[in-house]
Formats: C-alpha cells, structure tokens, sequence
C-alpha cells in the first residue's frame, strides 16, 4: 500500500524547482538512523512526497514529488572529501540510504508552516510538533490537506 511522506530539503541547496528542471533525482546525504531506516524498510515506489523546504524563510511545503527508486545504498558515505562522508560506512555495507525522487508538481501556493500550524487536522503532523527528521511519514488525511492548501490556498 502506497504511504506518504515529507521530506525535507533546503532550498538554496536543492528546490522543488530544482527538482522540476531535473525532472527526477538522487535523494542522499540522510545521517539520522530514523529517517534513514525509513527510507531503507518503508519507502516505495509509488510513495507520495510532500516537498518541504527547509531552513527558508519561511519553512513549508512547497509541491509533490514521487518516489521512483527505492531504497539503495548512499554513495556519498564513501566519498572521503565529500560533505557526507562517513568513516564507518563501506563498500560493502554503505550504512546509509538514498532514494531517488521525480517531480510532480510545484504548488501555486507555498503552504507555509505557520500555515500548516493553523489549519485544523494537522495538529499532530510531525513537522508541526518539532520533529527534525528530514524524512516523515504522513497520514492519507494530512497528505490531502495540505495538498488542498497547496493548489487552492
């Protein structure tokens, strides 16, 4: 069964219109063993994504995206000059995990978190209650809804 999930990027580093010029990308540099496991055990392809821009002023969803890879290993851990390079990891146990990603729509209105604060139904969405994982599961109720904001406001 098709799940949802947020995930985070920092805009200035990779947009959803980064995404959309690129069409499909590599989802890697995830170092927290929580978001990691999702992406290893639960990711599918198919899985709906909610695309959040991070570290932004102001934070928030910004459209969708879709997963078209799952789980494999993060090669970046490998790379010793790299920004995620991780000493443990190997070739053969890379310890951590990349997705890959494709665009599906960039939404006509940024639903912002100050917004997805007020809205009710998303009271106990992740992103609302402080939660730091770069990726997150999303019920089929908060997915709508924020899709909902997203293309009419």
């Amino acid at each position: 069964m098709p799940r949802n999930w947020l995930m985070k990027s920092e805009p200035q580093v990779y947009s959803i219109h980064d995404l959309q010029r690129d069409g499909r990308t590599s989802w890697e540099g995830v170092r927290n063993y929580q978001a990691r496991n999702f992406l290893r055990d639960d990711a599918q392809v198919g899985d709906a994504v909610l695309y959040y821009h991070s570290n932004a002023d102001p934070p928030g969803v910004a459209g969708l995206a879709r997963i078209a890879r799952a789980g494999y290993p993060d090669r970046t851990a490998l790379e010793i000059d790299g920004e995620y390079y991780d000493p443990k990891a190997t070739e053969a146990d890379a310890r951590w995990v990349s997705v890959d990603v494709e665009f599906v729509e960039a939404f006509p209105h940024f639903v912002s978190l100050d917004e997805l604060r007020r809205t009710p139904g998303l009271e106990k969405m992740l992103v609302i209650n402080k939660s730091r994982l770069s990726v997150q599961p999303v019920t089929d109720e908060e997915f709508a809804l924020v899709v909902r904001l997203g293309r009419e406001g």
